[in-house]
């Protein structure tokens, strides 16, 4: 591995310390938000989790390294270059070899993290079943690597472009735990709620921490989902949302816009159907996700 990762100085020195590290996606930061939000957010996510008492561990590809961290000037230039390339499970091995830059999605994320020993995963949202799937066959990579990959991930649940009671669903077949964190509903991303419950629901991140630790002592491999809903002020309406969802989803379906350029096209047209709303929900639902992961992320370390 060490002719593949890289750790940056920060990294390196939480680990050696035995500090709690949590790992951050990237692309979020290169196809999620417009530049300058994008990398200001980063880097404001990066502090809470520091401020929380762990080490944030950024994870790209570039110059054909998996770096583990990033650099204020690697961040800089993720967030504006106009070449990173979305990378999942099936990319990894290409950029890589190819020296791209390369945006790791939540699947490559988990992948890099477990290389790295890295068990906990910060991100906004993850993917899923797509609607339609059940003639497209568009399921995101992101729930093969939660059954296979030992890496827990705190997200606002699933993006509500996505079919939420399938994507519950093939978790279920593949033995994943939808742990709600503080609430008994599943969030949909832009919203606390939705129709569809979770699995658990855990309080405390020391409780968060303990069922991680069992799981994984017990040998049930396989990562593990805590939903912790956007903060109730950020909250959009369910129904408000689903509107506007559709109206996105009808315009990418006349426009031939398929596979992984949908969900970019439905992120940017929700961002303007809102009026902007959306990528401030967006936003804060990350850094709540943050906080929330640093101190599950500590107590597991312990």
């Amino acid at each position: 591995m060490k002719n593949y990762l890289t750790y940056s100085t920060e990294v390196a020195e939480g680990m050696a310390a035995g500090k709690a590290i949590v790992a951050l996606e990237s692309t979020i930061i290169s196809h999620g938000m417009p530049y300058p939000q994008n990398v200001e957010m980063a880097r404001k996510v990066e502090q809470i989790i520091r401020d929380n008492g762990a080490v944030p561990a950024t994870i790209a590809i570039m110059d054909g390294k998996i770096k583990i961290g990033l650099s204020e000037e690697e961040l800089e230039t993720l967030g504006t270059s106009k070449h990173a390339r979305k990378t999942s499970r099936r990319d990894l091995a290409y950029v890589v070899a190819s020296k791209e830059i390369g945006a790791t999605t939540v699947a490559t994320t988990m992948i890099c993290a477990e290389l790295a020993g890295i068990k906990m995963f910060v991100t906004g949202g993850i993917g899923g079943v797509h609607r339609g799937a059940e003639t497209t066959m568009d399921i995101s990579a992101d729930l093969e690597e939660l059954a296979s990959t030992n890496v827990a991930v705190v997200c606002a649940g699933a993006k509500s472009i996505l079919d939420i009671g399938l994507t519950l669903e093939y978790l279920e077949t593949k033995g994943v735990p939808v742990v709600g964190y503080q609430t008994d509903k599943f969030p949909a991303f832009y919203s606390a709620t939705s129709p569809f419950e979770a699995n658990f629901r855990l309080d405390e991140p020391q409780e968060v921490a303990e069922m991680l630790k069992v799981k994984w002592e017990l040998g049930l491999n396989g990562g593990a989902i805590i939903a912790n809903p956007i903060p109730a002020e950020f909250s959009m309406d369910e129904a408000y949302i689903t509107t506007i969802i559709e109206k996105a989803l009808q315009e990418a379906e006349e426009n031939g816009i398929k596979g992984k350029d949908v969900t970019p096209f439905l992120l940017g047209k929700v961002k303007e159907l809102t009026e902007g709303k959306s990528l401030e929900s967006n936003i804060e639902l990350v850094y709540n996700n943050a906080r929330v992961g640093a101190k599950i992320a500590v107590e597991l370390n312990k």
